[in-house]
């Protein structure tokens, strides 16, 4: 069992940046794939960026490359996501996940655990 607790979320100008971030707790948190996840009301999950086990390879949605930069540090069991350059349509609620096994990166379904969520909120 893995708990996920998110913060850094927030009301931001567009143009700004947000850092957020996840506090993973229980099993050996460099074990897990992790993941950033954000969701609209009535819309699905959608991917954002993932990060390996050791930190060493990132994969980003193509909405977020250039802009967004996920990275860990697994010695404080921790998950963030820098976000710059934001735009209204980076409004979501933004999940945190974390993933034992070797599913695809981007797909929800393969997230064993996920945090509450925090709320991004990019004003234009």
């Amino acid at each position: 069992q893995v708990q996920l607790v998110e913060s850094g979320g927030g009301l931001v100008q567009a143009g700004g940046s947000l850092r957020l971030s996840c506090a993973a707790s229980g099993r050996t948190f460099s074990n897990y794939r992790m993941g950033w996840f954000r969701q609209a009301p009535g819309k699905e999950r959608e991917f954002v960026a993932a990060i390996s086990r050791s930190g060493g390879s990132a994969y980003y949605a193509d909405s977020v490359k250039g802009r967004f930069t996920i990275s860990r540090d697994n010695a404080k069991n921790m998950v963030y996501l820098q976000m710059n350059s934001l735009k209204p349509e980076d409004t979501d609620v933004y999940y945190c996940a974390a993933d034992l096994g070797m599913g695809t990166y981007a797909a929800a379904r393969a997230y064993d655990y996920w945090g509450q969520g925090t709320q991004v909120t990019v004003s234009s």
